[in-house]
């Protein structure tokens, strides 16, 4: 039997830090097995603890962002409240940018699905 499906676009957002909790794991595993279906991720943006994840030596993140094209924005109003400037920018992980909730806004108008992980 045929096999049909719509490809699904999906905005991901990211609230816990890399040691947290299992959210960032779980939402690395979805984001690799809906690009393996053929669904598109259309931005990944990390916002309350979810910053850290720009700052971690967990390379993850930058082999999926190389691989697979993945906008990863962190949040630059959740890092100025953690004490991390927006002058940090030469410290962040490849892969990652600084921008703000309006990317967050953009990616969930133009997404069929936004998913959160992380409280």
């Amino acid at each position: 039997m045929e096999r049909f499906f719509s490809s699904m676009k999906y905005a991901i957002q990211i609230n816990s830090a890399p040691v947290q909790s299992q959210s960032v794991h779980s939402a690395q595993q979805f984001i690799k097995a809906a690009l393996a279906e053929g669904h598109e991720i259309i931005r990944v943006f990390f916002y309350h603890d979810g910053i850290y994840n720009g700052f971690a030596v967990d390379a993850a993140w930058p082999a999926l962002a190389r691989q697979h094209g993945l906008d990863l924005v962190l949040c630059v109003s959740a890092a100025e409240r953690r004490g991390m400037a927006a002058g940090a920018s030469a410290e962040l992980a490849e892969g990652f940018r600084f921008g703000g909730l309006a990317q967050w806004v953009d990616a969930a108008l133009k997404a069929d699905r936004t998913l959160v992980f992380g409280g």
